[in-house]
């Protein structure tokens, strides 16, 4: 999907999902509920759903969101579906009982909140999907995926080189427009290469230690592997961590997001090749933004996208700094 362009690690992690892990928080200055709030007839109301807080990724899309409606001075109703989508449908419902002025969503599922953003556009609430798209919503507020996962698969293509050999595909989850737009992206930067064979691993949900455990098996089975590619550096990190752990730090590893951790292991130069950048705070601002747009009835694009740039050991020094995710220059 080619979308139109438009406009501490640890810790800093953990502070901001307790901040963010309750069912509803409020910008509004002295506290209070969303519908509080939204008794000014000049203040708008964002519905947030996210679909889970259990990746740094998610938690700090929902501090960019956060922050731009803070800075709009609008309320904000942050629900968490921990990644079930009939939580999610029962939240955003409550949501819409609520009465807020605009639902933003990051769907867990895309074809599983088709009845709430069907309640939704019944009771004449626009939706904005963030990260992963939704029919039915009014705009999406996304990255191209499959240019991200292209970007990544040229960077492995260069340093493997003529020689080729065994790539191991850590996956996001089953069924995720996320994870089959990196995958298709990656797999396009090797069509026609003989010499590359990409075996499909399990589905670790973007989780760290869930791809630990998956890599230890993944090792035992396939010792002959030289790379590993993941949907997200959080679990590519994870992959990394049993490598070195088995002194294999011949094998290679590249993943997508920008995660700090990942950018300075590019810039040491050592086995991590390269990820593309994905940096959330962004992202959960220009959704939060486009959301009040259509919220005040503006016209809104229907996809917007935010950008990539590819980051690799040439220009890894570039984007080290002191945030969990590098910005874009």
């Amino acid at each position: 999907m080619k979308l139109r362009k438009t406009g501490l690690l640890v810790a800093g992690f953990a502070a901001a999902a307790l901040m963010l892990s309750g069912c509803s928080v409020s910008t509004t200055p002295g506290g209070g509920s969303g519908n509080e709030a939204g008794s000014s007839s000049d203040e708008l109301s964002i519905g947030f759903s996210q679909a889970t807080q259990q990746s740094p990724f998610y938690v700090e899309l929902g501090e960019g969101v956060k922050n731009a409606a803070e800075s709009s001075g609008a309320s904000l109703e942050y629900v968490d579906a921990n990644g079930d989508v009939t939580k999610q449908n029962n939240d955003i419902e409550d949501l819409i009982t609520r009465g807020v002025d605009v639902l933003l969503i990051n769907p867990v599922d895309p074809q599983g909140i088709a009845p709430s953003i069907a309640s939704a556009k019944a009771a004449g609430i626009p939706v904005v999907t963030v990260d992963r798209s939704a029919e039915g919503a009014a705009a999406h507020v996304g990255r191209d995926n499959v240019a991200m996962g292209e970007l990544v698969g040229e960077a492995v293509s260069d340093a493997l080189g003529d020689a080729g050999g065994k790539i191991i595909e850590i996956q996001g989850d089953a069924g995720g427009t996320v994870a089959m737009d990196r995958s298709e992206g990656f797999h396009r930067a090797f069509e026609g290469n003989d010499a590359v064979q990409i075996v499909a691993g399990p589905y670790a949900e973007y989780i760290r230690a869930n791809a630990v455990t998956a890599m230890q098996d993944l090792l035992q089975a396939n010792p002959d592997v030289k790379v590993v590619y993941a949907h997200n550096d959080d679990m590519a990190l994870g992959a990394l961590q049993v490598l070195r752990e088995s002194g294999r730090e011949d094998v290679l590893v590249a993943g997508v997001d920008g995660l700090m951790e990942a950018v300075t292991a590019i810039a040491d130069g050592k086995q991590y090749v390269a990820t593309s950048l994905n940096d959330p705070i962004a992202l959960g601002r220009t959704a939060a933004e486009t959301a009040l747009s259509a919220a005040a009835g503006d016209d809104v694009e229907a996809e917007i996208d935010a950008g990539t740039e590819l980051v690799t050991a040439k220009n890894a020094a570039d984007y080290v700094g002191d945030t969990l995710f590098a910005e874009s220059k």
